[in-house]
């Protein structure tokens, strides 16, 4: 019986060669290192859109600390939830990699603001919520949409 148990193949090949002969990652949904660099890069755009947007619409102002302090809890959660969902195997696809993501990162960030005592007023979670999923799953939906056609 192999590592991932008889008859099972793995979802991400670990050595994969392309026609010069170098390594890469690819898994079933075009899993390869370029579209995983891109897809986290991407939703790193996305928390720090949602968080310059916040700050901009409370005048607290667009400097590089500011946005960065707002961002890194929401940061921290789609990190954490990269490693939850296994985002490399299909960090393009909206279900369950976006999805996971977007929850990820609300459920992650509201967390740890609450924890260091930051606000987490009722009405922030539904425009965190709101915001993070079309920007998290949303370029993810466009992205599918473009590659159909």
């Amino acid at each position: 019986m192999g590592l991932y148990g008889e008859g099972v193949e793995p979802a991400v090949s670990d050595d994969v060669r392309d026609r010069n002969g170098q390594g890469r990652t690819e898994g079933r949904a075009g899993g390869t290192r370029a579209a995983t660099l891109t897809a986290a890069a991407a939703d790193v755009v996305a928390v720090l859109a949602f968080a310059a947007a916040g700050r901009r619409s409370h005048a607290a102002g667009l400097d590089v600390t500011g946005v960065l302090g707002t961002a890194a809890p929401f940061l921290a959660g789609a990190a954490g939830a990269w490693a939850v969902v296994r985002a490399w195997r299909r960090p393009r696809s909206v279900w369950p990699t976006g999805v996971g993501i977007w929850l990820g990162a609300v459920a992650g960030g509201m967390g740890i603001r609450a924890v260091t005592g930051q606000g987490t007023a009722p009405s922030f979670v539904v425009v965190a919520t709101t915001v993070l999923g079309v920007l998290l799953v949303g370029w993810r939906g466009v992205a599918r949409l473009s590659r159909r056609r």
